[in-house]
């Protein structure tokens, strides 16, 4: 929004002439510090509070929250659309046409935000209906923020259309899923968020953490949260904005916000947030693999940090490519048969980077061979023809075969291996398995046809049709992660040749970061209590089917339509430990408490 200077300086003399709270307002807080502070503070702004009904709060808004600071034409001031330097992306009148009411996109209307979630308080009273933490904004973008707790984004999931974002933490202490404001409102929440804390601190050891309030009066938050916010409260001070709002807010409902009338409480109550200045460790043993036409992937050792490393930076041949949460990835859009150098640096939440890795270099495969391939397999090495069934085993780029009831004198485009009632088993493959293509064939016509089954790590991902006709057969879809070893099953008691066996790499961990075209979706909490996930996002029952691996690529449950009924997924007592959800419409990490 284009801001309008003459007024803008106006408003600055006003507040500046009355911005201060009534006379004695605050004289049963002089000389504290500490607890004792905030508790002086917590009994001046409940003295006098006259709570209001929710409801009234739209008409509370007109003297809080218009815009009378940038383009100054009255309308809704909405942290969550303000641009301060540019045209809003659209703009709210105080009118009950642009309440909510239903919402499908941003721009369609502005409700009531609790920026400490209602859900952590039961909405009850006074807290449901407080016009010093609860905001007008965007219906949409407050259904993303949903109750998670607010922090520095490092891996983004969704951005609104002003710049506030929903995503991966960065903030140091805390690895779950935050919303972070744009920079111009960051102080203002911090000053909410304290305003909440040190109001209702008595109510504290009642109310839920949402992983951001502490258990107890005093400090009143949870450690990451509270130095996240004391950096925020410092980058960004009290405003104009926040001082007209305070005093509005005094008139409105009898009490004051009083970290915007003294900004210096915060750190006499707190203290000075902790500074992170020690960079992480290099991460080591960067390796590259799976090698395609157009994409390498990588793998490294993660790095460590005093306080934590919540993200990688990729650079290929010294610049950069991708910033990544795991410790695998796949650089894709690569040139065939060329040879890249890559190397990785470690950040922490505090902005801190790491020395480089070792450099590991990798060189793509011809273009010539099977696109975006990770694996092939023409069966030429198989052992001499034979018309006995035996076990056979031959190596092939690398990778051992074991064909169990198996005779080698039959072909279809060249060499196959021919099962009776056997199985055709690779040794551990990397870089995982995204689809796999196969051909097969019945070679003798007194056998009638059926369907091989599919196996990735011994679970079942899909079946392989075959009859008397050669069949290619390409199963999508597969999104193994890490080492796996495939195995073709047949359990017909028939004779089925095999031939021209491929598959594509798979890593979730780097899928999750790059698909950024798709709908926004979140999971929380995380970590994981009580065995119960839950998932926010667009078009769930669309959903067809989720899968859950853990961290060596391992499948460790598959569930159809998993959203049909519910946002829940049980996840039936999963032992401690790091996992990866995996649908077809998104992928994200979560941790098992």
């Amino acid at each position: 929004m284009k801001r309008h200077l003459f007024p803008f300086l106006l408003i600055v003399a006003f507040c500046n002439a009355f911005a201060q709270a009534p006379a004695n307002y605050y004289n049963a807080a002089t000389g504290l510090t500490g607890a004792n502070l905030k508790t002086a503070l917590s009994q001046i702004i409940t003295t006098g509070h006259i709570p209001k009904s929710y409801n009234n709060l739209y008409n509370g808004y007109v003297s809080t929250d218009s815009d009378n600071f940038y383009e100054n034409d009255g309308s809704v001031l909405d942290i969550y659309s303000e641009n301060p330097t540019g045209t809003d992306p659209y703009v709210y009148q105080h009118t009950s046409s642009s309440q909510c009411g239903n919402y499908s996109a941003e721009g369609d209307c502005y409700n009531r935000e609790h920026i400490v979630p209602q859900s952590l308080f039961g909405s009850a009273m006074p807290m449901y209906s407080d016009i010093n933490f609860i905001r007008p904004t965007d219906g949409k973008v407050n259904g993303y923020r949903s109750n998670f707790p607010f922090g520095k984004v490092a891996s983004v999931s969704y951005n609104s259309q002003n710049g506030s974002k929903l995503g991966t933490s960065g903030s140091a202490g805390y690895s779950g899923t935050v919303f972070e404001p744009i920079d111009a409102f960051k102080g203002d929440v911090a000053r909410m968020i304290f305003y909440f804390v040190t109001r209702y601190e008595s109510q504290l050891s009642g109310f839920s953490s949402g992983n951001m309030l502490g258990s107890s009066a005093f400090p009143g938050l949870q450690t990451w949260e509270l130095n996240q916010l004391l950096a925020w409260h410092l980058a960004d001070p009290v405003s104009p904005i926040e001082i007209t709002r305070n005093n509005a807010s005094y008139v409105y409902q009898g009490n004051r916000n009083p970290f915007i009338d003294h900004p210096e409480y915060a750190v006499q109550i707190w203290g000075t947030p902790v500074v992170d200045t020690q960079a992480p460790t290099a991460p080591t043993n960067l390796a590259t693999n799976s090698p395609s036409s157009n994409s390498i992937s990588l793998s490294w050792t993660a790095s460590t940090d005093n306080v934590g490393v919540v993200a990688y930076d990729i650079y290929k041949d010294g610049t950069f490519y991708a910033t990544v949460t795991g410790t695998m990835a796949t650089v894709s859009g690569l040139n065939p048969s060329t040879t890249y150098n890559f190397y990785v640096i470690a950040k922490d939440a505090a902005g801190n980077s790491s020395t480089a890795s070792n450099t590991a270099q990798g060189t793509t495969l011809a273009g010539g061979q099977p696109g975006g391939s990770c694996g092939t397999e023409d069966f030429e090495n198989i052992p001499a023809s034979a018309t006995n069934y035996t076990t056979r085993t031959w190596t092939n780029n690398n990778i051992t075969w074991t064909a169990t009831d198996a005779r080698t004198d039959q072909t279809i485009n060249g060499k196959a291996i021919t099962i009776r009632n056997g199985s055709l088993t690779s040794s551990t493959v990397s870089g995982g398995v995204g689809s796999l293509t196969v051909t097969t064939k019945l070679p003798f016509s007194s056998d009638t046809a059926g369907i091989l089954t599919l196996q990735v790590n011994g679970n079942n991902v899909g079946t392989i049709p075959f009859s008397t006709t050669a069949n290619t057969t390409t199963i999508s879809n597969i999104n193994v992660p890490g080492n796996a070893v495939i195995k073709i099953l047949n359990q017909n008691d028939k004779r089925i040749a095999i031939d021209d066996l491929s598959w594509t790499c798979y890593s979730a961990l780097g899928t999750a970061e790059i698909s950024k075209d798709k709908p926004s979706f979140s999971i929380y909490p995380n970590p994981v209590k009580n065995n119960e996930l839950f998932v926010k996002g667009e078009n769930l029952s669309k959903i067809s089917k989720a899968q859950i691996f853990d961290f060596s690529g391992k499948l460790i449950e598959t569930i159809e339509n998993p959203f049909k009924h519910s946002n829940k997924i049980d996840l039936k007592g999963l032992v401690k430990g790091n996992y990866i959800l995996k649908t077809d419409a998104f992928a994200a990490k979560f941790i098992v408490d």
